[in-house]
């Protein structure tokens, strides 16, 4: 078996699903619960079992009453309770079998076989006729398919987000920033659209071979801070966390924990962030998302912002 990485989902003794959210999973899987068995649940499995779906803050509620054991930032879930890994690459040409929309992501994208897979409820059959496609490519290819996805959209065989989406994908995440930057940002992302009619996105997970090329953990939070700083290197900038390298002469890295500010910028920008620095050894992060609101707390590209396109 290949090692659980980000994007994965497991399924522990009690047949409860989680959403990998980690990429250290060798001690104890990290995920946060997503599907309960219940019998009143509005979703049902392939094999006929019912699942009540979780939202953040109540999945939290549920591991604290019913297994704080697992409780941490996420849900950490040790490998002897662990009965199934769905795996999106692995998976991914059954769900296009049974969905033609991820059979036409995966033809846009025109990744080799292997780099690209479908997560979310598509990868455990627990969809229902409102789901998003949460569609997932690894590593460098990922940034092939953005390429290949603008060429699609060019041709009209995907389309990008209306405005109506794009107001409702704002007022979702509520960001630090107005909503003109937030959609001079998004706009050349290329990390979402429509497919018939049907509401997807583009996500970043690394290559098996990039699990533990940055280690994340947590550092010795020392203040808040506001830097501007030159992007050095942008390539896990789609990672969850993002990782933008950058030229500062306190600050090496800055990192955002809210999807909001991944992508934001690109190799040999300025951008403009604040946050809370942490020490990890000689270093000093910049952590953008400290809390799930991230208040107070942004990115932007100055040069993306100063050239307005």
């Amino acid at each position: 078996m290949k090692p659980i990485r980000l994007r994965d989902f497991f399924e522990d003794n009690d047949g409860c699903l989680y959403a990998v959210s980690a990429y250290d999973n060798e001690t104890k899987a990290g995920g946060v619960l997503r599907y309960v068995p219940d019998e009143e649940g509005e979703r049902t499995s392939p094999e006929g079992i019912k699942y009540r779906k979780y939202d953040f803050e109540p999945a939290f509620e549920y591991i604290r009453k019913y297994k704080p054991e697992y409780l941490d930032v996420v849900h950490r879930v040790p490998p002897e309770d662990i009965k199934r890994v769905f795996k999106p690459e692995v998976e991914v040409e059954k769900i296009a079998e049974r969905d033609n929309r991820v059979k036409k992501l995966l033809r846009i994208f025109d990744v080799p076989k292997g780099r690209a897979g479908c997560t979310g409820s598509l990868l455990l059959g627990l969809e229902n006729d409102v789901s998003d496609i949460d569609m997932v490519v690894y590593g460098k290819y990922w940034f092939l398919a953005q390429k290949n996805l603008i060429s699609a959209v060019k041709k009209g065989e995907a389309s990008p987000l209306s405005e109506e989406l794009w107001k409702k994908v704002y007022n979702k995440r509520i960001p630090e920033i107005d909503y003109e930057t937030f959609i001079l940002h998004e706009k050349r992302k290329w990390n979402r659209g429509e497919i018939d009619g049907t509401y997807f996105d583009l996500l970043y997970t690394r290559d098996y071979e990039d699990l533990n090329r940055i280690a994340v953990s947590k550092g010795r939070v020392t203040g808040k801070m506001e830097i501007e700083a030159t992007v050095t290197d942008a390539s896990f900038s789609f990672d969850s966390p993002a990782i933008y390298s950058v030229d500062h002469e306190e600050i090496s890295k800055v990192l955002s924990f809210t999807h909001t500010y991944s992508g934001q910028a690109l190799d040999g920008e300025l951008i403009k962030a604040c946050g809370y620095v942490e020490e990890h050894g000689e270093e000093k992060w910049l952590i953008i998302g400290s809390t799930r609101e991230a208040k107070g707390e942004y990115i932007i590209s100055k040069t993306l912002v100063e050239n307005g396109e």
